[in-house]
């Protein structure tokens, strides 16, 4: 079916199973895809390993496909309220202080992509989505319950837990993260420890020092590190995120971190950069890891979403985004197949594989352009010096000029 039949379809899908959609994961992809799949008239039942519904981290920025995929979920105002809106987005060289590139992000950037760009706490991201969730009679969480097998024929699938309770649907989402069991036990491929380690926290205005409140999403780009800042929940907080190179073997993970470990990668940056390490009174450090792309995610009436299809690294910030795409895009492919679970999974997996391989593959080239060092720091200078606004928004419109319109496009060429 192409899209010219998809936009004959009816919004709405007669669902004569009355079996819950299994959405494994409660985080900001298992809850997108329950919010999906619910404004679709499917039950859901989301499986939580953890105690209680909730999001770890600190900040994550929003580009204006995430605002797009906010809004297809209906919980698009929700998302704005909470949210700073940036004026730019700030580029700094971490050794000599002189800006690499400025890109505005207000009336013309809104103009150009029909959305703001935008950063806020992880949290309130997640709360966004689960009070939609929430608000929904057909959501059903179970916290403190951990995927332990998976059974599945051309009728259903059964989920068993820890318990040994056995959870019957029609169709399993697997968002359960970069350690997906959904994966796991479908592909079983090897994780990618990049070496590179990050830690994050989030520190009180009145601890920021007032020559770096700026209402950007800034980056400062040293040897083999980077360190980014930007404010959180209207200014009274920023958001600080360090990322450098281990010289020790690394293994995927978060642990608490230690800012004497974070100020000993920093000594070759200027002073204006390093007293950002210097800031936060605790941090937690995350050991990185992304994985290969791959070209199947779904099997029969089991497919992956976010982290777990394509789990990257933070470069591009895009996790979160991504993960919305999925589940928006998911509710598309099931109109589109008029809730033939096994062709809309089949259809999804075609229309997202290549936009989210692009995006691994990107941050990894990301990554290694933020760390340049010796001469490749300066090639790296010269690529964005003097370029026009218009020429960044060009280079963005493949990333950002995403939306409910176009989200099956990649299906009419795959």
């Amino acid at each position: 079916m192409d899209l010219m039949g998809f936009q004959l379809i009816n919004m709405s899908i007669k669902n004569k199973d009355s079996r819950p959609v299994l959405v494994a994961g409660g985080g900001i992809g298992g809850l997108a895809a329950a919010l999906s799949l619910s404004r679709l008239g499917y039950s859901v039942r989301v499986l939580e390993q953890a105690a209680q519904m909730g999001e770890i981290g600190a900040g994550i920025q929003l580009g204006p496909n995430a605002f797009s995929a906010f809004d297809a979920l209906g919980v698009g105002e929700k998302a704005r309220q909470r949210s700073v809106y940036t004026d730019h987005l700030l580029m700094q060289d971490a050794v000599d202080d002189h800006t690499i590139c400025h890109i505005p992000t207000q009336d013309a950037f809104i103009k150009r992509f029909g959305n703001p760009y935008a950063v806020i706490h992880r949290a309130d991201v997640h709360l966004s989505l689960l009070e939609g969730a929430l608000a929904s009679n057909l959501v059903d969480f179970r916290t403190s319950t951990r995927v332990e097998r998976i059974e599945q024929n051309s009728n259903g699938v059964t989920v068993l837990d820890q318990n040994g309770v056995r959870h019957e649907g029609q169709a399993l989402i697997g968002a359960d993260g970069v350690k997906s069991v959904v994966r796991a036990h479908f592909v079983g491929d090897p994780h990618r420890v990049t070496g590179h380690v990050v830690y994050r926290a989030v520190v009180e205005k009145d601890d920021f020092p007032k020559d770096l409140r700026w209402n950007a999403a800034a980056l400062w780009v040293g040897p083999d590190c980077h360190l980014v800042h930007y404010p959180l929940r209207a200014g009274e907080q920023y958001n600080v995120v360090v990322t450098f190179h281990s010289k020790q073997a690394e293994e995927w993970g978060v642990k608490e971190g230690s800012a004497a470990e974070v100020q000993s990668y920093f000594e070759g940056v200027c002073d204006k950069a390093r007293q950002l390490t210097q800031l936060p009174k605790s941090w937690k450090r995350w050991a990185t890891a992304d994985r290969e792309p791959i070209a199947q995610w779904s099997f029969g009436r089991s497919t992956l979403l976010g982290d777990a299809a394509h789990p990257t690294t933070q470069y591009m910030a895009q996790g979160a985004c991504m993960a919305m795409e999925d589940a928006v895009t998911l509710g598309e492919c099931l109109k589109l197949c008029e809730g033939d679970f096994v062709q809309a999974l089949h259809v999804y997996q075609r229309a997202r594989v290549a936009r989210t391989a692009r995006i691994v593959l990107s941050s990894r080239e990301m990554g290694r352009l933020y760390h340049a060092k010796g001469v490749e720091r300066l090639v790296r200078n010269e690529l964005w010096r003097g370029k026009s606004t218009e020429r960044f928004y060009d280079a963005m419109e493949w990333l950002y000029g995403w939306k409910l319109e176009n989200c099956l496009s990649a299906i009419d060429h795959g």
